[in-house]
């Protein structure tokens, strides 16, 4: 048998770690909960990803790679990938910074444009550019939310000032504007 006080300390130590598995799943929760949305559109995105590289590879197979079907489909995955990393960190900024709803919000009607630019892109290439242009636009919506949800915090952690509210309020009616062609 342990002395007493080593058994005091050993039901202590057990005690603490479930204390702090506790907080720590009560942390967890929180931070689920103001990145669900955002961890959703990320997962949407990935599908997305998975999707071009398919028609990309059906397109080889079906395909010399030398054609100019191939070479549509893979350019406009390639053109598609060489934004995404632009994408992801923006809106996840914009999530965080701001307010994950207008973030995701935006980056589902991105993920919309990005399907139309590549099913256009297959086409003829001049259908692509409303999908390019639309695109463009949100995207920088979501460099604007990161922007001013950076301000935001320096102004509330600097001078006292936050206007997160008045923020969230302006974003959450812009991001309805961005589905006004």
């Amino acid at each position: 048998p342990l002395p007493s006080s080593i058994s005091l300390l050993l039901w202590l130590c057990i005690l603490l770690l479930l204390f702090l598995l506790l907080q720590y799943t009560e942390i967890m929760n929180y931070v689920v909960e103001n990145i669900y949305l955002l961890v959703t559109v990320t997962l949407i995105s990935v599908l997305q990803n998975a999707f071009f590289a398919q028609k990309v590879e059906k397109a080889g197979k079906e395909h010399n790679t030398h054609t100019s079907a191939f070479e549509r489909v893979s350019c406009a995955n390639r053109n598609c990938m060489d934004a995404y990393p632009t994408f992801l960190a923006v809106m996840w900024c914009a999530g965080l910074c701001l307010r994950q709803a207008p973030a995701a919000f935006a980056g589902i009607i991105y993920l919309v444009v990005r399907q139309k630019y590549f099913v256009g892109y297959m086409g003829q290439t001049s259908q692509s550019t409303p999908g390019y242009l639309f695109g463009k636009r949100v995207l920088f919506f979501l460099i604007l939310m990161c922007i001013v949800g950076i301000f935001n915090y320096l102004l509330a952690r600097y001078f006292g000032s936050d206007y997160k509210e008045y923020v969230e309020t302006v974003t959450n009616a812009a991001s309805a504007l961005l589905l006004i062609p």
